[in-house]
């Protein structure tokens, strides 16, 4: 039986099975952080978050360290050559969290679309604007609208299957394999990062941030937008350079933006809080649904428990 530190929030019922297993479990909440270094010897494997730097010294201080299981599908929060000269496994929670994040993706294109934040909020103002034919707040129409997905994993096929089947949307991609299967089900083109941007009148960002996809969206690629584009963010905020992504906007090079991620998450660049019109914020809520983030920490400890029991993990990183 081995020890574990969960440094994520587990729901009562994946502590009980983790205890079931007879593993000794500690959760640290953040006024208990400071027991972290007295518990680190002894621990077997560590859950944790997307926001909790796993660093080397981290593993230097776990000896025994067996497991990493990560509670997201990035794991950029972990130092993953040291855990693999540790021969630490380190896991992650992909395929759970698919649905509900695309979900997310096609809420924040309609609301800026439609403008529904605005609208919302002049409504319970009290400012019901008079039906006309130039209305207030009046929005753009995304059925039969060309969608391009930057990134055609596995949320970026969700959100493709979303706009082709529900929306009528043609579909352009543009990743770093071609997809076959996928061009013949939605009837899907791969094209150029810079084909993708003139062409789309909604773009949504699907990629990995690596050294190659940082700061992607920079002035140059919202240049070779249409002006009526919408920019979609649910991925990783440092893959947008955020002060040209405001002068965009404001400049009229696109439209407007829905993002769920930031650069320097929790903090939000001031100039995307002041734009209001067609502009839509959440703060990282894409897999935030209780069925899905129930299914993330189970699958985190399905991880920890087959790795404990001497057998292969579910989802290890490669």
């Amino acid at each position: 039986m081995g020890t574990v530190i969960s440094m994520a929030d587990l729901l009562p019922e994946h502590l009980e099975r983790l205890e079931r297993a007879g593993h000794t479990v500690h959760v640290l909440r953040d006024a208990e952080s400071h027991s972290l270094g007295s518990l680190l010897p002894d621990a077997d494997a560590v859950i944790c978050l997307l926001t909790q730097p796993i660093t080397s010294q981290f593993m230097d201080a776990t000896p025994k360290l067996r497991i990493l299981a990560n509670v997201a599908v990035g794991y950029e929060n972990i130092d993953f050559p040291a855990a693999k000269a540790r021969d630490v496994i380190v896991t992650n929670t992909p395929d759970v969290l698919t649905e509900s994040t695309a979900d997310h993706t096609f809420a924040l294109l309609l609301a800026a679309a439609r403008r529904i934040p605005e609208a919302d909020g002049t409504t319970r103002k009290g400012k019901f604007p008079p039906w006309q034919l130039q209305q207030l707040l009046t929005g753009t129409d995304v059925y039969g609208k060309i969608l391009g997905i930057v990134g055609l994993g596995r949320i970026g096929a969700a959100v493709a299957r979303r706009g082709h089947g529900g929306f009528g949307m043609p579909i352009l991609y543009h990743s770093r394999t071609r997809k076959e299967d996928l061009e013949v089900e939605l009837n899907a083109q791969q094209v150029s990062f810079h084909n993708l941007l003139a062409r789309s009148d909604f773009v949504c960002v699907h990629t990995p941030l690596t050294p190659d996809t940082r700061h992607m969206f920079d002035a140059e690629a919202f240049v070779r937008m249409k002006p009526t584009a919408i920019f979609v963010n649910v991925a990783r905020g440092a893959i947008v350079d955020e002060v040209e992504l405001v002068r965009a906007i404001r400049e009229g090079s696109i439209t407007g933006a829905g993002l769920d991620v930031f650069e320097q998450e929790p903090d939000v660049h001031p100039g995307l809080l002041e734009l209001h019109e067609r502009v839509v914020l959440t703060p990282h809520l894409g897999s935030a649904t209780a069925e899905t983030r129930t299914a993330m920490g189970n699958l985190a400890i399905d991880n920890v428990l087959a790795v404990l029991a001497g057998k292969p993990p579910l989802t290890p990183v490669s």
